[in-house]
């Protein structure tokens, strides 16, 4: 077991600001901290250093794409059920670095079998995949794992799927939110941490699902959690295709 004094984790998600993370120093439980950064190299580069890093947000990107899709998606679904829509298909590399909805879909569609397009949700999501996808190593995803949080609230829920959405109509559901708040409360988290008002460029959810990720970072680092599929692929950059819970 990793020895726990001043050892350090980070749940991150993606926001209109940039990346909101819950930072939680494992032998120090009043060390709490939410932090937001306009660049996920922030992040990384933040002190004191932080042993894992769990992100909502795609890592490893295919060349081409055969039925399974990229292989993450497929695997969470399989465990969400009313909840599995929240998980996007992820198109190739080539398709998210294309800036242009037509031209992605074009590109996503030529580089997959059978034919695909891209949601405009996952088009939404093209520059934080890209900004990640720069930085990534396989050095670097020692510390760097992708997570989702709906998988990350199905593990903390006793593996069973949130029973209430977190968006209805693309607007926040104050009960879905709330039941996840509560169940992160059950598992250690301060209630007030969690009901604060989060920082501008920031939504209640994104404030919830990095507290989430948080725990699912602690899970990683006592190798307590495991990859989403066991048998993941690599990408053409040697890059882990994985969502970890």
């Amino acid at each position: 077991m990793p020895d726990r004094r001043d050892t350090w984790v980070a749940g991150v998600d993606g926001c209109k600001a940039g990346w909101v993370a819950v930072l939680r120093n494992l032998n120090d439980p009043g060390s709490l901290q939410l932090e937001l950064f306009p660049a996920f190299a922030g992040i990384v580069d933040f002190v004191p250093s932080l042993s894992v890093i769990a992100v909502d947000m795609p890592i490893g990107l295919p060349d081409t794409i055969g039925p399974g899709g990229r292989g993450p998606e497929k695997a969470a679904r399989k465990h969400l059920g009313e909840r599995q829509s929240s998980v996007f298909t992820v198109p190739t590399r080539a398709a998210v670095y294309q800036d242009d909805y037509r031209k992605a879909c074009a590109m996503a569609e030529t580089t997959s079998e059978p034919p695909k397009k891209v949601s405009k949700q996952c088009f939404n999501l093209f520059p934080k995949i890209r900004e990640i996808d720069a930085l990534m190593t396989p050095e670097l995803e020692a510390r760097v794992h992708e997570v989702h949080p709906e998988l990350a609230f199905w593990r903390l829920n006793g593996e069973a799927e949130m029973s209430l959405p977190k968006k209805v109509k693309s607007r926040a559901n104050p009960a879905g939110l709330d039941q996840r708040r509560d169940l992160l409360v059950c598992k250690g988290l301060p209630q007030d941490f969690l009901d604060q008002k989060p920082p501008r460029g920031c939504g209640r959810d994104d404030l919830l699902d990095a507290a989430a990720n948080s725990l699912i970072a602690e899970r990683i680092l006592l190798g307590e959690a495991e990859p989403f599929p066991k048998e993941f692929r690599r990408d053409e950059r040697g890059l882990r295709m994985a969502i970890w819970a």
